[in-house]
This record gives structure tokens, C-alpha cells and sequence, in this order.
């Protein structure tokens, strides 16, 4: 994805994000957001990634632009470190370990294709991120989960199963498939 924000954006939105949590979790954060209208006007879809030691923490977003990029990287942080079903609630403790990620996404698109082979083909691992919808059941991986699941059947089978459908569905089934792309913004390792 073309870079919409600048790094000193994205560390700011970083900082707002642990800021947004250590709020919640009434711990003081010595940080003093820097005024910026472009980012309380503009208007992407956005995810927040908790991840502890590597490890997945959290990670809650929006693919639409549900308000601007701040309104959503706050309410973002607080559902990843609080409402995400798969962890018990962030604790005091662990917000000193952990790391965060924001992706800011560009619109998604509808990929056209004609079967599995087909779908295979068109998509860019470690480029796309992808929605799969199917009889009501939808699911999205992130770009970054390429990572993990390299190869294209593997994560489509994966998405399949996070959407609650059988790993094949994705091959057998036609599932409506969107693409879209991220500008990610990582915190520095510690």
C-alpha cells in the first residue's frame, strides 16, 4: 500500500494507543500527543495487534472507516486489550511487555476469479490481506499472517476455519473473496 501517514503519524498513533489502554488501566503514561488535523480528520479502516514476546495478545479492528483514524485506533486498543474473546482482559502487568501494531488499510476490493487454482494465483502473499465471505460467515487475515502461513493453501484453509466453514470451503465453495493492503506501524522492540 502507498504510504498514507508519515512514521511520525504512525509512532503518535502508537503512543496513543498504549496511552488509550494505560487509561483504562489507570496507570499514568508520560506522553504528550502532538496536535495533528490530518490524522483527526482522515478516514481508513484500522487493526490494533497486541502481541506478548511475539506471541498474539489481542488484536481488534475495523475494516471500513467507522470515524477518523484516531477514533478508531482508540476504540481499536481498548476492544484488543479488553474485549478480545480468545484472551482474558490485558492486565497492569503485562501492558509493560507488550507490543503493538497498528494497520491502517487501504479500501477493499472484490477479487475476481474463477476457482481455487485461479484465487491462488491472484493473491500476493505478504502483500494482501483478505477478507473471505461465505452463507453469512465472514473472516479477515491481516497481511502480517503470511508470516505465519506462507503458503496460500494453508491460509486460505485457516481463514475458512476462523469463519467458522471447513478448511476446504475456500476451493469447493466459490466464498465471495476482498483484498486490501496496510501501511503497518510497529512499536521498536525493547
Amino acid at each position: 500500500m502507498k504510504a498514507v501517514l508519515t512514521d511520525e503519524q504512525g509512532k503518535n498513533l502508537l503512543q496513543l494507543a498504549r496511552q488509550t489502554i494505560a487509561e483504562r488501566l489507570e496507570q499514568q503514561v508520560q506522553w504528550e500527543a502532538a496536535q495533528d488535523e490530518a490524522l483527526d480528520t482522515a478516514e481508513y479502516g484500522t487493526f490494533v495487534t497486541l502481541k506478548i514476546k511475539g506471541a498474539l495478545r489481542g488484536c481488534i479492528g475495523n475494516l471500513l472507516p467507522s470515524g477518523s483514524v484516531v477514533e478508531g485506533v482508540k476504540r481499536n486498543a481498548i476492544s484488543a486489550a479488553f474485549h478480545d474473546s480468545r484472551f482474558s482482559p490485558l492486565t497492569a502487568a503485562e501492558l509493560e511487555q507488550v507490543e503493538i501494531d497498528i494497520s491502517v488499510l487501504s479500501q477493499p476490493q472484490v477479487l475476481e476469479y474463477r476457482d481455487g487454482a485461479d484465487l491462488i494465483s491472484k493473491l500476493r502473499p505478504g502483500i494482501d490481506g483478505v477478507i473471505l465471505r461465505l452463507d453469512g460467515a465472514s473472516a479477515t487475515f491481516l497481511p502480517q499472517v503470511w508470516d505465519q502461513l506462507p503458503a496460500p493453501e494453508l491460509f486460505l484453509g485457516h481463514l475458512c476455519r476462523k469463519a467458522g466453514l471447513v478448511d476446504s470451503a475456500w476451493k469447493k465453495s466459490h466464498p465471495e473473496i476482498q483484498i486490501y493492503q496496510v501501511q503497518c506501524f510497529e512499536e521498536d522492540e525493547t
